[in-house]
Formats: C-alpha cells, sequence, structure tokens
C-alpha cells in the first residue's frame, strides 16, 4: 500500500497525481526522489485532491502539452515508426458505452509511441505495462514520465467512474492496494 490513508481506487489515483505533481513544482527527477525529499507535500497535495480543496488541471492541458512535444516515443525516445497509441487500450470494456467513448478513442488517451513499444505494451495498463518493463525495480511506478501518468490518470480516473468502482479497493484480490488494481479494470 503506498500511504495508510490511501484506502480507494480514487485515493490511490490521486495520491499517484500528488507525485507529479511534486516532481514538476519540486524540480525532482521522479517519484522516488519526490517521495524522499518532499513526503509532506505530496501528502498535503493528496489530502486537498482527495477533499476536493484542489482540483486536477483539465486533461486539455496535457493534450496541449502531447501536441507541443517533440514527436518521439513516450516510452523509448525513438524518433522511427511512432504511431499514436492508446494509454487505456481501446479494448476496454467496462459498459456499452466504452467504443464510442471520447476519452477512450480520442487526444486525451494518445501518446507517440514506436511500433515496438506499441507492440510491446498491447492491452495492458500502463502500471502492469511498466511492471514488465522495469523488472526487477520494485518502484517502477515512479519512474513513468509525468505527461503519459497524467494522461492516464485522467482517463483512467473516468473509466473507474464509468465503471462504478472508484471507491473499490484491492480489485485484483491480491490482498492490498497497489497501482496494478488501477490497470485491472481494463482486464475486466
Amino acid at each position: 500500500m503506498p500511504d495508510r490513508e490511501v484506502q480507494t481506487i480514487e485515493h490511490l489515483i490521486y495520491y499517484q497525481y500528488a507525485k507529479i505533481i511534486a516532481k514538476s513544482a519540486l524540480n525532482v527527477s521522479d517519484g522516488k526522489a519526490a517521495k524522499g525529499a518532499h513526503y509532506g507535500f505530496i501528502k498535503n497535495t493528496f489530502r486537498q485532491l482527495k477533499q476536493r480543496e484542489m482540483k486536477w488541471s483539465d486533461i486539455t492541458r496535457e493534450d496541449w502539452q502531447f501536441v507541443q512535444k517533440d514527436k518521439v516515443c513516450i516510452y523509448c525516445g525513438a524518433s522511427k515508426d511512432l504511431s499514436q497509441e492508446h494509454i487505456v487500450p481501446r479494448s476496454i470494456s467496462v459498459n456499452q458505452r466504452c467504443p464510442t467513448c471520447p476519452r477512450i478513442r480520442e487526444i486525451h488517451n494518445q501518446v507517440w509511441a514506436c511500433r515496438a513499444c506499441n507492440s510491446a505494451k498491447g492491452d495492458s495498463g500502463l502500471y502492469e505495462f511498466y511492471k514488465r518493463r522495469l523488472h526487477p525495480e520494485p518502484k517502477y511506478y515512479d519512474l513513468i514520465p509525468k505527461l503519459l501518468e497524467k494522461k492516464y490518470l485522467k482517463t483512467i480516473w473516468h473509466c473507474h467512474t464509468c465503471a462504478g468502482t472508484l471507491t473499490s479497493t484491492d480489485i485484483d484480490g491480491d490482498g492490498e492496494i497497489t497501482v496494478l488494481d488501477i490497470d485491472h479494470i481494463i482486464h475486466q
């Protein structure tokens, strides 16, 4: 469990987002460094998000960052054989609206990826993919590029809303709430 106050999927999404805010605001390279040096900032930001005292930015901000960013693979930095990759797989089937959901089909859920990374990720969730990709790194979830994780969290939050699982815990049934529970909705 990332923090004892993280009890639900929604809390976990906010906690991961609070680490991204810390990385940006405090100019640290990754979530491990942010948590190590600025845990109080992360905890305070998490509480503000959870209590609705702070709102995350509209996803349009990340869409503009995506458009303005260099056209390279978000996963490996390659500049050849690129295509638009859907971070939350288009195959997600939370309900009957998924096949036409603009949050899944449009730019909100897209980044540049090379053919190899796009193929390697397939229909897995972001955290599941990074766990495989960075194995045996135990804090793989703290090494995901900020823009990628922000877009993912904002999109998957809506998927959990549609599925009614934001208040759920330990969706994957492994005995603890982890970032893999955020992804688990993709395979239901």
